[in-house]
């Protein structure tokens, strides 16, 4: 084990990060606009590389400090050591201001190392609330009406990929913030009604609230400056803020045998020397200066399990002196959790600048140099966007993309979990109840995670989801195609993936499914990487290969369990778009062969079959690899035309559309008639290969032609695989008619087709409902545009209606690969019955355009994810700042689910970069 630690976690792996912004362009100074503008037009993005943002990703340390903390840590499952496994419980809001937490921090605004063993955050008092605001508060998945939801407004603006620079925005009330009345309005609706939020009660109305900005700008890798900027938005109130910015330890001794425990310190003149053993000494410097209260990062047990504490100054003891005057619960020397405690009355409009400094150098003057340093550093980050950019010609469109990309990079987080040692209990702890050791996760004994890693949304899901990190990957790679690379090759290491091949889900449950969509990031990742560097990296392609070859292994083993290629799967991300819960069919008396699950492993099949392709190049013994690739694709393809061998597949012939299908212990098989993605997922697996790939390897042309010519059967299913257009040949799952045939549903408006893209269920739903009956059990379906009106999956789910932008992005993907091989001639009716044709690239803008209506700004200046939220929609302070929903509703385009779901909608991001691309590729024909 010992070993093992040396190896897996190096600063390199630590350090790997990216970011996005939102500044104004016309916040650039001339210099900058020009420099972006001289680049060449041809390859913008390799020209990255020549910003000064650029060079900085170049040098391995400048991201050993980012925003690794977590939005939330209280209520996951590695905090939950209970026997029932109820983690909501076991950790709640209420306790986390007095537990010290044994696997991650959490904080507002909160920045870290990358081993996290020091932390940066804030805290603040508006003089009314019964506890410090030092974290965002939020409802459990059994208080919301619609499952977790953070009941918060915060916004991450800006981000650079070495996060030399950072901004973001925290909107605090004046009055008491409503805990409890945003948890007994919440707690007496129903699915069926939307959810109470903030702005709901009244608190922000008239302005009467502080608007919060966070800054961090880098002089260099170790020495940040840290600038907050509060700005008092009523006209006419005066009101109090306390702030406390905050600095700790991450508390890692209690669970070590020898610890050698970190110190702070008050060094004169109300600065702070910090020392830990790994980190070397650092120094804090304030302006203007504060009254130091320090603390120990240690957990109140006096006052969560009546029992004794281990120091005097507690985890709450800043809390208890601020709140309720305990000067007992704080002293002005030393600690392990220390605040600088300043307070300031704000007129109306009333606007103040604090700044602070953490250095690993002594500085004898700390604030000399501080606003051009940070002014420096805030033209750095325009020029890196300007550059990126620089393809992109309306305002809207960038700042939207700099958002997504600010988002994606302030969602990195430092995630520890070490599933054995959680099991077992740590040294001189209560040993865990033994039911632990059959329970969540206990055959994932190999997870050792301890990395920084992208998450989904650090509040909801402060943990990586397997597939969507495939998609963060993929953004990524346009700005920090290292980092991308990175997270690639984490989720495929043997302390995440087990050793059977299968990859993990999420900590919930590791064990549960998600589509296969690694071998498409990896590929997709690669080639962006090529292109921002001007050549392959094909070690990285090579590595993550051969580990994508025992996933796939495991998904023909174990999710196939007829071996007819016919796979399962279950939920597979897609939660309750079934008739029923698709991770239990056996419990409803059926056996379930999947549409979805059989397209994403015909897609996997033809990625790895790419994969191989390209690394003929340079190794021939990759065409056998490509050819038993090809093999599992077509007899995928086969095998959805005949599930039984009695010429019945899952292509319906009477709808023309792709279906699951059901066998039931009555004997009955039956065609799941429910309109949904499932039949529209299919069209991702489709590879144009060019003559040129193929001249790499010849083996594999023989293995082709031999298929073809003794196999027919196989051969005849697949789209032109054998005929050559031009230099190209296309592998599909769809012929030609059948591409029209989804393409005519999907583009259809009654459809699936919404005003801001692909719908999740067709619209015909809403007055058919899909009706199933097994036996006594009777199943229903309707189209739900919004959130969910079912318990299923906790009730914070719903693939019933809405839009989800990763579906949306790879539909979009697909049709550009079409394109590619049928071109400008082959046009299909968009949308469904307007008489207006369009070439499946131009289907493709089509549909990317519908979903930035999502964001941009219409002719009124309204944006389609306000929708019901007139407060927001009208209000300046409100509508400039673009929130990234988990989903979005299929009639309105009002953000759902999570609100900062930046981690797979932020693929927006790319989907603009992609657009202008293709423009650019036409011109230049």
């Amino acid at each position: 084990m010992a070993a093992k630690q040396t190896t897996q976690h190096t600063p390199q792996d630590q350090s790997q990060a990216k970011n996005s912004t939102k500044n104004n362009p016309s916040a650039q100074d001339a210099a900058t606009q020009q420099n972006a503008q001289s680049h060449s037009k041809n390859q913008p993005e390799s020209l990255l590389n020549d910003t000064a943002e650029g060079k900085r990703l170049q040098e391995a340390n400048w991201k050993k400090w980012g925003p690794y903390v977590s939005d939330r840590h209280w209520g996951t499952v590695r905090e939950d050591y209970s026997a029932s496994g109820d983690a909501w419980r076991s950790t709640t809001h209420e306790m986390a201001r007095s537990k010290a937490w044994r696997w991650g921090e959490e904080a507002i605004g909160g920045i870290c190392d990358n081993m996290q063993y020091l932390c940066f955050g804030w805290a603040f008092w508006n003089g009314q609330d019964p506890i410090l605001k030092e974290r965002y508060f939020g409802l459990s998945n059994y208080e919301g009406n619609h499952g977790e939801d953070v009941k918060e407004l915060y916004y991450y603006l800006d981000n650079t990929p070495s996060h030399a620079y950072m901004k973001m925005l925290y909107k605090y009330p004046f009055a008491q913030f409503p805990y409890e009345q945003l948890l007994s309005e919440n707690a007496k609706r129903t699915h069926k009604d939307p959810e109470f939020e903030l702005m709901d009660t009244g608190v922000m109305d008239n302005g009467q609230y502080f608007d919060i900005q966070i800054e961090y700008a880098k002089n260099s890798a170790e020495d940040i400056l840290i600038q907050l900027k509060v700005t008092n938005r009523s006209k006419d109130k005066t009101a109090t803020l306390h702030v406390l910015p905050t600095l700790w330890f991450r508390n890692y001794w209690n669970w070590q045998e020898q610890p050698i425990k970190p110190t702070m310190q008050a060094d004169g003149n109300h600065q702070i020397k910090l020392h830990q053993e790994a980190l070397g000494e650092y120094h804090f410097y304030t302006e203007p200066t504060g009254a130091l209260l320090f603390c120990d990062n240690e957990t109140n047990n006096k006052k969560l399990y009546g029992s004794e504490n281990k120091s005097v100054f507690v985890k709450d003891g800043i809390n208890d002196y601020v709140i309720d005057g305990n000067e007992n619960a704080v002293n002005n020397q030393q600690g392990t959790k220390v605040s600088v405690y300043t307070k300031r009355s704000f007129d109306p409009g009333g606007v103040e600048v604090f700044r602070f400094r953490l250095s690993k150098t002594a500085l004898s003057n700390p604030f000399k140099d501080f606003d051009a340093i940070y002014q420096n550093r805030v033209q750095d980050a325009n020029e890196f966007y300007a550059t990126l950019q620089q393809i992109i010609s309306d305002p809207e469109e960038k700042k939207i993309q700099r958002q997504a990309l600010a988002g994606m990079l302030w969602s990195k987080q430092f995630y520890h979990y070490n599933v054995s040692k959680w099991l077992q209990g740590d040294p001189g702890m209560p040993p865990p109840p033994d039911a632990r050791k059959e329970g969540r996760n206990s055959g994932w004994q190999n997870i050792d995670n301890l990395n920084i890693i992208s998450m989904p949304d650090k509040w909801e899901y402060p943990w990586y989801a397997t597939w969507d990190l495939a998609f963060h990957a993929v953004n990524f790679a346009m700005i920090d195609s290292r980092f991308a690379k990175n997270q690639m090759k984490i989720i495929t290491h043997e302390w995440y993936m087990h050793a059977n091949g299968q990859l993990p889900a999420y900590e919930w449950d590791f064990g549960n499914v998600n589509p296969p969509v690694h071998a498409w990031a990896t590929w997709r990742v690669y080639k962006i990487d090529e292109k921002n560097n001007g050549k392959p990296d094909t070690d990285f392609l090579k590595l993550v290969y051969h580990k994508l070859l025992l996933n796939f292994t495991w998904w023909v083993n174990r999710k196939d369990a007829e071996k007819n290629n016919i796979f399962e799967g279950g939920f597979l991300g897609l939660d309750n778009i079934g008739v029923f819960d698709r991770n239990d069919a056996t419990a409803h008396g059926v056996q379930l062969e999947q549409s979805d699950a059989t397209a994403w492993m015909a897609m996997f099949a033809l990625n790895m079959m790419r994969i191989a392709l390209e690394l003929c190049k340079t190794d021939i013994v990759y065409q056998d690899m490509a050819s038993k690739f090809f093999e599992h694709f077509l007899s995928i393809a086969y095998a959805m035309e005949n599930v039984k061998g009695d010429g019945e597949g899952l292509w319906d012939e009477q709808d023309e559309f792709y279906y699951d299908q059901i066998h039931t212990k009555y004997g009955e098989n039956i065609r799941l008639r429910l309109r949904s993605i499932v039949g529209i997922i299919p069209m991702f697996a489709v590879e144009v290969i060019d003559e040129a790939s193929l001249r790499q390897a010849p083996l594999f042309i023989k293995r082709m032609n031999w298929i073809y010519d003794n196999r027919p059967e196989l051969a005849n299913l697949v789209s032109r695989w054998k005929e050559q257009n031009s230099t190209l040949h296309l592998l599909s799952l769809l012929r030609g008619h059948r591409m029209k045939k989804i393409l005519e549903r999907m583009l259809d408006e009654n459809e699936f087709l919404s005003d801001y893209g692909v719908r999740s269920v067709s619209k015909y739903h809403k007055d058919h409902p899909y009706t199933l009956k097994i036996g006594n059990l009777i199943y229903n379906v309707a189209y739900t545009p919004g959130e969910s009106d079912s318990n299923m999956f906790g009730g914070n789910s719903n693939w019933r209606g809405p839009i989800w932008m990763p579906i949306n992005f790879l539909i979009v993907e697909s049709l550009q690969r079409f394109h590619f091989y049928y071109g400008k001639d082959f046009k299909v009716e968009c949308p469904t019955g307007s008489g207006n044709y369009l070439t499946i690239l131009e289907i493709a803008e089509f549909l990317a355009c519908r979903n930035l209506q999502l964001f941009a700004a219409d002719k009124s200046g309204r944006r389609a994810f306000l929708n019901g939220d007139e407060k927001q929609q009208n209000d300046p302070e409100f509508n400039q700042y673009i929130l990234f929903h988990e989903y979005f509703h299929g009639d309105t385009g009002q953000g759902l689910g999570a609100a900062h779901q930046t981690g797979w909608t932020g693929i927006i991001a790319k989907m603009i970069q992609s657009k202008y691309n293709q423009k650019r590729a036409r011109k230049e024909k």
